[in-house]
């Protein structure tokens, strides 16, 4: 066993997250099959005491298209809330009859990129995944199809689980689809071969990834799971890509799969979801003794430094941080509403808060709520 297999067998807290072509038929609704399968290798996994699972699953639109008469993923974001809201009571109703045949309880999480993007609602969801895993139930997690708006989905389940794989401190990602791992080139074409292990970019500078799969019940594909992979390494989660067939090898250690070591080192930094799970409402113009203090200084955002303002945005929203060419340099949270922020351009804090009060005495965008994105 080489030795970053080692480190899967070393995991103690796993996160597997599992797509919704391994979970369903081709035509909408729920291979029971398919979801006993997956549940005993990861009860087996987690039955001695020493490991934690967490378990981030596609299919609730996919489970609900049967239901609801529909013959394939609808592409309107109503009608998919609609087969989401259905599939997913389904979808987690099946996964408790399956753990429960091994005395293990489920809990049900379901996130949107606002619940996590922000200090409290990150805190909150860290809190309750914990809280679960220490109660030895297993944490069903899913985006918030229903409610979740374009602005504020994660857009894929492979993003998502690389980020819930940050939160809650992971060893391990392990990405289940119905493709056995990576490939320099179509898997379906003769001499193409697996790549076993990436230790960073450059080892897959060369290689054409795929899009989504024939059956069309998913949103993601190998290109969505090599960038998830490369979000989860930067935080120091090492990731293992491979089909749901081959899961228990997978997590057992054995060479399956593509392996990606972690390139960066691990934080509990919220400010990845900041980078990676956020859809910026608005954007500020920033010149340049501002770019400077943001990128070089990480200072935070004064009014003084903002020489424009697009966008509608409210109080809490992310917002990008551009430079005098347009030029994205930074993402964050912003303390005041777009209406508010023209009033404030160019001014000291000192001046508005003798003119306006001392509610504007404040930064636009605090260091603590700011991401920078080209150093």
């Amino acid at each position: 066993m080489t030795v970053a297999r080692q480190q899967v067998t070393q995991a103690r807290r796993i996160v597997v997250k599992v797509g919704s072509s391994s979970l369903t038929t081709a035509s909408g609704g729920l291979d029971a099959d398919r979801v006993d399968a997956l549940v005993d290798v990861l009860a087996k996994v987690r039955s001695g005491g020493e490991k934690e699972i967490v378990l981030v699953s596609s299919g609730a639109i996919a489970a609900g298209l049967a239901p609801l008469g529909l013959a394939r993923r609808p592409k309107d974001l109503a009608r998919q809330q609609a087969a989401a809201s259905v599939g997913q009571g389904l979808l987690v109703a099946r996964y408790t009859a399956s753990f429960a045949r091994y005395g293990v309880r489920v809990g049900q999480v379901l996130l949107t990129t606002d619940d996590t993007s922000r200090r409290v609602h990150y805190r909150n969801a860290y809190r309750t995944l914990d809280q679960l895993l220490d109660m030895g139930a297993v944490p069903v997690v899913n985006e918030n199809d229903t409610v979740a708006t374009d602005e504020i989905r994660f857009g894929d389940n492979d993003r998502l689980a690389a980020l819930v794989a940050h939160l809650v401190r992971a060893d391990l990602l392990v990405l289940l689809s119905d493709v056995d791992g990576l490939y320099d080139g179509d898997p379906a074409r003769p001499g193409t071969s697996r790549i076993e292990e990436v230790r960073g970019p450059e080892d897959i500078a060369h290689v054409q990834i795929g899009s989504a799969g024939k059956a069309g019940v998913g949103t993601g594909g190998m290109v969505t799971k090599v960038e998830a992979a490369r979000i989860a390494a930067a935080a120091g989660v090492p990731v293992v890509l491979t089909s749901a067939v081959r899961a228990a090898d997978a997590l057992a250690g054995r060479a399956t799969g593509t392996y990606f070591h972690s390139t960066g080192r691990r934080s509990a930094d919220r400010l990845l979801w900041l980078a990676h799970a956020s859809t910026p409402q608005g954007a500020l113009t920033l010149d340049d003794g501002a770019v400077r203090a943001v990128v070089q200084g990480r200072k935070s955002l004064l009014p003084a430094g903002i020489a424009a303002v697009e966008g509608e945005f409210s109080a809490g929203d992310p917002v990008e941080l551009r430079d005098t060419a347009g030029r994205a340099v930074a993402r964050g949270l912003v303390n005041f509403d777009a209406k508010e922020i023209p009033q404030l351009l160019g001014r000291s804090t000192r001046e508005l808060a003798e003119e306006l009060g001392p509610a504007y005495e404040r930064e636009v965008v605090h260091r603590d709520d700011l991401v920078v994105l080209h150093p």
